[in-house]
This record gives structure tokens, C-alpha cells and sequence, in this order.
């Protein structure tokens, strides 16, 4: 695993990187958000951990522009010790400080496997969701989605096979009527055949983990 590691208290940079390196991660340390943007473009990365608390303030400036072109790099964020989750999220885990190495390891290795990510989108087996284009595709063969399929399935893959509650596709399709949730879900199984979506009764829907 590759991941660059955005952090500028020098003790803690420090012994994250070597940590980090001692489990056989390949780390990138730098201290300040613009060294981190030269990485991101140039190097092929698996991961970032980015501090939201740098000195410079731009930690949750870049995150913001890794989500705005489409980038879903898993990011572990790390936050101050007294520092609020951001209301507008774009990370896939947060630590709060101080935190144990091995619980960094973890959190890199669950963000990576939720991921699924691909260059402009994300796969689950033989289902391919596009970002950059809104496209999906099952086994090579183009599958025609309404918008709020679409938005529905987006929000589905992010959970990395995990159960995503009712309310939160609700708020996700912009309705308010579980009769809406159940149509369009029905129309993702017709289109996607069976065994793809996965009904929790009473809690939710999700997609088999890639």
C-alpha cells in the first residue's frame, strides 16, 4: 500500500512515517497542503491521511478539492483532539488525536476496501458505476438508469457493502415517501437482475462488498 501522509507537527509526522514504514506501508510525508497537491497529481497513491487541523488551514481545502474532481482516493482524516467532524464530510474515516498506530492501520485498510474505487468511479464485481460520466455498466453491457436510479445505486456502492438506512436513500432521492424508495429499488433489481440489491428488513438496502 502507498498512502501520502499530510501532517505538520513534526513529532507526529515523524512517527506515523515511521510507523507507518515499519508495517510495510510505502509513505509520503509532507507538512503543508500545497507539498500534498504536487503528490496527489504526480503520484499513484492507495491512500491519503490528511490532518484537518494544518497550520496553513487548507487541510479540509484539499479535501474539498479531491471530492470536487471526482478523486474517491480513500482519505483517512485526522482532527484535532477538540475538533468537530466537518459538516460537509468528504472523508472516508476520521481519528481523533491521540490515536494508536494500529488503529490507523485499520481505518486505511476499511476506507481502501469500501473504496472499491476506480479512476472516475467505483466496481463491485462485474458492476461498474461511473463518476466523471454518469454511466454504469454490468459485465461489459450498458445499463440505462434514471437519474434517481442512478443516485440511488451512487449512494448504495459508497457503503462498501454496508447496510445504508432507509431515511438516509430517502434524503438521497430528495423524497419523502418509502413508496418512492420501494419503486425505484424494484427498478434497480429489474434492470441489475437478482442478488444485487439486498434488503435488511425494517433498516435498509445495500450491495454485496467488493
Amino acid at each position: 500500500m502507498s498512502v501520502l501522509l499530510v501532517e505538520d507537527d513534526l513529532a507526529l509526522g515523524d512517527t506515523l512515517g515511521q510507523g507507518l514504514r515499519q508495517a510495510g506501508v510505502r509513505t509520503v510525508w509532507v507538512r503543508r497542503a500545497q507539498e500534498a497537491r504536487a503528490f496527489l497529481l504526480a503520484e499513484p497513491l492507495d491512500a491519503l491521511v490528511l490532518d484537518l487541523a494544518l497550520s496553513d488551514g487548507e487541510g479540509l481545502a484539499l479535501l474539498h478539492e479531491l471530492r470536487a474532481r471526482g478523486s474517491r482516493l480513500p482519505v483517512v482524516a485526522l482532527l484535532a483532539h477538540d475538533q468537530t467532524r466537518p459538516a460537509s464530510g468528504g472523508a472516508d474515516d476520521y481519528l481523533s488525536k491521540p490515536f494508536a498506530l494500529p488503529d490507523l492501520l485499520l481505518r486505511l485498510q476499511d476506507a481502501r476496501r469500501r473504496g472499491g474505487a476506480l479512476a472516475g468511479g467505483w466496481q463491485v464485481g462485474e458492476l461498474c458505476i461511473g463518476i466523471d460520466a454518469p454511466s454504469v455498466t454490468l459485465a461489459g453491457r450498458a445499463v440505462d438508469l434514471s437519474p434517481s436510479e442512478y443516485a440511488l445505486l451512487l449512494e448504495l456502492v459508497r457503503a462498501g457493502g454496508k447496510v445504508v438506512g432507509r431515511e438516509q436513500l430517502l434524503a438521497c432521492l430528495g423524497c419523502g415517501s418509502g413508496n418512492a424508495l420501494e419503486v425505484h429499488v424494484h427498478n434497480l433489481r429489474r434492470k441489475l437482475g437478482c442478488g444485487w440489491v439486498r434488503t435488511l428488513r425494517g433498516v435498509g438496502y445495500r450491495l454485496p462488498a467488493s
